[in-house]
Formats: structure tokens, C-alpha cells, sequence
């Protein structure tokens, strides 16, 4: 079960790796593949591989035409609508990699290394950004904090921060007075303040040192975080690139206690047979 779970998970990984690579992934011996092909109705391990291998081809989205975009189905309504509604985040998401201009991207990546510490701040829907953002890069670059840490404000949180320090905040129209008011606190003690926005003009008297304008245009009522999101990953891609191997390590110490404290689900493991 682990190893056919893990088969739907990871297609892309599955198709590439050696069979004690993915062995090795999932935690089991090598037979059990061999065995899970044979269940399958497969000759061998490598033709159970072999479709996942082909099917590498197609994670080339941008090589591929859009025309399911067009395609007719069951309700013509609604699969125009969801047609409009994906055309739209994925020009968002495009937009918003776009405007990602590898210079000011490469001198926050470096403004967030050389700081002491580096506060991640964000209110309202824009708060679930700053927490994955605290949540993964933390173990690419311990310096990172989420503020507010606890129920009070952001601003208690930097009563101590000094030059030595930056803030990344994140917020788009319509832009929260409480982030706002942290940049300003911010800036007043000689912090390097990172904005993430769909404008680099939010309100009067806020400059930041770098701003990195995100695409938020959605068919709702509400902005689409789906570029801000693009964006995020490509600063933690970054992250974990310029942390090399300290990086790695802290991501196997992260997992490694949250399996001892059980914090994943795991299948209960079958009982060990005695051979007659």
C-alpha cells in the first residue's frame, strides 16, 4: 500500500529514479516493487515504470496547446465559465513570474541572507502567504520569524529589531492600515523593509528598499493569491539553493521529529508472519 500510495503521489520521481532510489523513498526493499508490477500485471519492474517514464513528456505545460481549455463537455455553462476562471489564474501566475525580475529578486534573496533576522509580517487573507512562507523557509534560513507571533501586534514583535534586521511584508489592495503601520514602525528603527503587492505605491510615506509587484486580477470579489503564491516559491526556491546542505540537513531534522512525535498519519504496519 505504501509503495503503490507513493507511485500516485510521485509519478515524476517514480518514473525517473532507479528502483533502490525509490526503494529508499518510500522505505521499503526493492523485492516489494518488483512484487507491487507483478500485482499489476506487469512483466517486469521496468515496463511497470515505463508509462511514468513517457508520461515525463507532458510536465512541459508550456509546450502543450490550451485547446482543453475550448473543449465541449457535459454543460456548456459551466465549462465556459471554468474555462475563463483557469485562463485567468494561469495569466496571473504569468503574469506575476514575469515582473519577477532576476536583479531585484537576486537583492532580496540577498538582503534576507545577510540580515540577522528577517520578520514576515501580514494581516487577513494575505496572512495564510506569510505563514507558508515562515513555515518552509525557516529550515532553508533559521532567520526568518512570522510576526505577530502571538495575538497583540506585529509592532511588539520589533521592539528590539534594529539595522541589522529586515521586514517582508505582504499585502494588496485593499491594503491592511495594520501592515502598513509595521513597515512605517519598521522603517523608523533602520529596518530593510521587502513589499509584496500588487502596487509598489500602497499608502503615502511608505518606501520600501525593494518591492516585488505580483498579479492579483481574479473573477471574484476578492483578489487572486495565485501569483503571489508563484512568486513566494520562487523566493524559497532560492532560499534552499543558497542554504546547500545546512539547509537540507534542518529539512531531515524537521521531518525527522515530526515522524517520532507522530505528526504524519502513517498505515498501521502489518504483523510479521513466522515462516513455517
Amino acid at each position: 500500500q505504501a509503495a503503490a500510495k507513493y507511485v500516485i503521489d510521485h509519478p515524476g520521481d517514480f518514473g525517473l529514479d532507479p528502483i533502490r532510489t525509490t526503494a529508499t523513498k518510500i522505505g521499503v526493499s526493492s523485492n516489494v516493487l518488483v512484487r507491487l508490477a507483478q500485482r499489476m500485471g506487469f512483466d517486469s519492474y521496468n515496463a511497470f515504470r515505463s508509462p511514468f517514464r513517457r508520461a515525463l513528456v507532458t510536465d512541459g505545460e508550456t509546450r502543450l496547446d490550451r485547446d482543453w481549455l475550448s473543449e465541449e463537455r457535459t454543460d456548456p455553462s459551466f465549462d465556459t465559465a471554468q474555462a475563463a476562471f483557469a485562463r485567468n489564474e494561469m495569466n496571473v501566475v504569468a503574469r506575476s513570474l514575469r515582473l519577477l525580475d532576476p536583479v531585484k529578486t537576486n537583492a532580496v534573496i540577498q538582503l534576507i541572507l545577510n540580515a540577522n533576522r528577517c520578520f514576515i509580517t501580514a494581516t487577513r487573507a494575505s496572512y495564510a502567504l506569510a505563514h507558508y512562507f515562515h513555515y518552509a523557509g525557516r529550515m532553508a534560513h533559521p532567520g526568518l520569524q512570522l510576526i505577530p507571533r502571538h495575538m497583540g501586534s506585529a509592532t511588539d514583535d520589533l521592539l528590539d529589531a534594529g539595522p541589522d534586521d529586515c521586514l517582508l511584508a505582504i499585502t494588496v489592495r485593499p491594503y491592511s492600515s495594520e501592515t502598513i503601520r509595521t513597515m512605517r514602525f519598521a522603517a523608523d528603527r533602520g529596518l530593510k523593509i521587502i513589499l509584496i503587492s500588487d502596487s509598489d505605491m500602497i499608502a503615502p510615506g511608505v518606501r520600501p528598499d525593494m518591492s516585488l509587484q505580483i498579479s492579483t486580477r481574479s473573477m471574484h470579489h476578492f483578489s487572486s493569491f495565485s501569483g503571489a503564491m508563484a512568486v513566494l516559491e520562487c523566493l524559497l526556491s532560492h532560499l534552499f539553493a543558497a542554504g546547500g546542505k545546512n539547509a537540507l540537513r534542518r529539512v531531515e531534522a524537521y521531518e525527522k521529529t515530526r515522524e517520532d512525535t507522530g505528526a504524519y498519519w502513517q498505515p498501521a504496519k502489518l504483523p510479521k508472519v513466522r515462516k513455517p
